[in-house]
């Protein structure tokens, strides 16, 4: 993307989380400063572009699953990032023609390239929304113009979490999206997690972990713990085969790429629904 292709107002001259993981994903809506700082992150954690591979490929696995087994057809992507390779909406209509799909973001440059590229997909729609505020999300009118929330939806909070250092403000959110939601949704998850002490990969983690926030990108890396991820889930009964490394969720008859298969176990992600109120 050049300079001139930026929307009005987006600082390009400083990192950007979104604009990063596009970086990482081989995309195109990045400009210098992000490819520098996300050079400097795979430095620290070299099997950070092997990891968001492995995130994308467990978006598309849960979709079809959700889409196709679950029988859902609303969805809802909190912290949805730019559009890019295997995107909901992409996922979901392909297996169900009538799903309808709503992304949420909070980023300014998410949010213009987002509704650009998305503006004539039918049943999808953009909007502005912070987990620090289910309610603004839910009461949105155009959220409400495609998702009916008295029927199941399947709530994605992918790499997005983590993103929130405050550990009682992601509990809350959670339980609010809970407490909204019609019985029979879904919630899925995938969150960066402290590799284990014995783990070689351990001190890479924390320091791409701390490069993130030496190079003043916007947001924070938070480790959570599987005990704490675990607590997200009530009030949801999680599915086999629980909480895993994204490689290990369902995975694909044909194996992911020897380079996902072996990664260092620093995601957990699982996939529960709502327990009867």
């Amino acid at each position: 993307m050049t300079l001139e292709a930026a929307p009005t107002g987006v600082d390009v001259s400083t990192p950007n989380v979104a604009r990063i993981y596009d970086y990482f994903l081989n995309g195109k809506d990045n400009f210098a400063a992000d490819r520098e700082a996300a050079e400097q992150i795979i430095r620290a954690a070299p099997a950070t572009r092997a990891t968001a591979w492995a995130n994308r490929h467990f978006l598309a696995r849960v979709v079809r699953f959700l889409a196709l087994e679950a029988g859902i057809d609303q969805f809802l992507d909190i912290g949805c990032g730019l559009p890019t390779q295997q995107n909901v909406h992409e996922v979901a209509q392909a297996a169900r023609p009538d799903a309808s799909v709503v992304y949420v973001d909070n980023d300014t440059m998410v949010l213009a390239h987002a509704r650009a590229l998305l503006a004539t997909q039918p049943r999808t729609v953009v909007i502005g929304g912070d987990l620090y505020d289910p309610d603004d999300i839910l009461l949105d009118p155009e959220l409400l113009s495609v998702l009916d929330l008295r029927r199941p939806v399947a709530l994605l909070m992918l790499s997005v979490l983590h993103c929130v250092p405050d550990d009682e403000l992601v509990r809350r959110s959670v339980r609010r999206f809970r407490d909204v939601l019609a019985p029979g949704s879904y919630l899925a998850v995938s969150h960066i997690t402290r590799p284990t002490a014995t783990s070689a990969y351990r001190q890479n983690a924390e320091k791409g972990a701390r490069t993130y926030k030496d190079l003043g990108v916007n947001m924070s890396m938070t480790f959570r713990e599987r005990e704490q991820l675990v607590e997200l889930f009530q009030g949801w009964e999680v599915l086999p085969p629980g909480l895993v490394n994204l490689p290990d969720w369902r995975p694909d008859p044909v194996p992911e790429p020897i380079s996902m298969c072996e990664l260092p176990a620093t995601y957990l992600c699982g996939v529960a629904r709502m327990i009867a109120r």
